[in-house]
């Protein structure tokens, strides 16, 4: 194993054929989305909750070097990114508790992007923990990007404000927190309706509703609709979502491979020789 110093001093453990695997789930990963964009850009997350943080950096490195990385739970993602390079683009894209919001936005300078904004209390906690982190360490330039979240489907379970209250939060974001970006719409979506759209000719009314909010928002706010992206795809139906209009996916079993339990899961991993 090949071991590798990180910002807090720790050594890395890198697997080589651990990373091989993980490159080559990637680059397919990376090949199918090219595909289905034709030509248009598309951010790739690979989303890594759960999965140790030598798999990140694994795919950090070279070859792959790539940036974009996803996680669901706060502190998971405020260790992992202890341990990691800060050239990594963190983005929160879990449910995010408000008194979560102001400590992770202001103990992760690299956090690129909040996925998860669906209370006006959350993006004023994040504005709060950003403009902390701005006044420590000048970043007064660096806006931290936020996705609003809209419940497109429906379901009492989902999170997201309802599609008639996303202008009002958008325009919140937009004016009332200097520190944030509105940088876009994100929807989960119904898992039955992303099985029905797995392919890429698949239409998922989840998909169309966000391009129709998107649409209706930046109408009333008096922007063009190239000014907010649209997140959404997964896994199972990130091809389709692309066809649809995504500007990001989020893809995690794919590249990673399945995830353990929440309790088995280690952000540092045992190297395989010791024990």
């Amino acid at each position: 194993m090949s071991e590798q110093a990180q910002p807090n001093g720790e050594e890395m453990h890198i697997n080589p054929q651990r990373t091989q695997t993980l490159a080559e789930n990637l680059s397919h990963v990376a090949q199918r989305v090219q595909t289905a964009s034709n030509g248009r850009k598309v951010r790739l997350i690979a989303v890594s909750k759960l999965k140790p943080a030598t798999d990140i950096l694994s795919l950090h490195n070279s070859p792959s070097q790539h940036l974009d990385f996803g996680e669901n739970y706060a502190q998971e993602l405020t260790e992992k990114s202890s341990l990691l390079p800060t050239a990594i683009r963190w983005h929160m894209i879990g449910a995010l508790q408000t008194n979560k919001c102001k400590p992770l936005a202001e103990q992760v300078a690299n956090l690129y992007c909040v996925s998860s904004v669906d209370t006006a209390k959350k993006a004023d906690a994040l504005e709060k923990g950003r403009a902390a982190l701005a006044g420590k360490q000048d970043l007064e330039e660096r806006k931290l990007r936020v996705l609003v979240q809209i419940n497109t489907s429906g379901e009492e379970e989902k999170s997201g404000v309802e599609p008639g209250e996303a202008a009002g939060l958008c325009r919140h974001v937009r004016e009332k927190c200097p520190h944030l970006q509105l940088a876009g719409l994100m929807t989960i979506g119904a898992i039955a309706r992303s099985q029905e759209a797995s392919g890429p000719e698949g239409v998922n009314e989840d998909f169309v509703r966000l391009r129709e909010v998107r649409g209706s928002v930046t109408k009333e706010l008096g922007i063009g609709e190239e000014e907010l992206e649209l997140s959404m795809g997964m896994s199972a139906d990130f091809e389709a979502a692309i066809a649809q209009g995504s500007d990001e996916v989020r893809v995690g079993t794919t590249i990673f491979g399945e995830r353990p339990a929440k309790k088995d899961a280690k952000v540092k991993e045992e190297r395989a020789d010791e024990g």
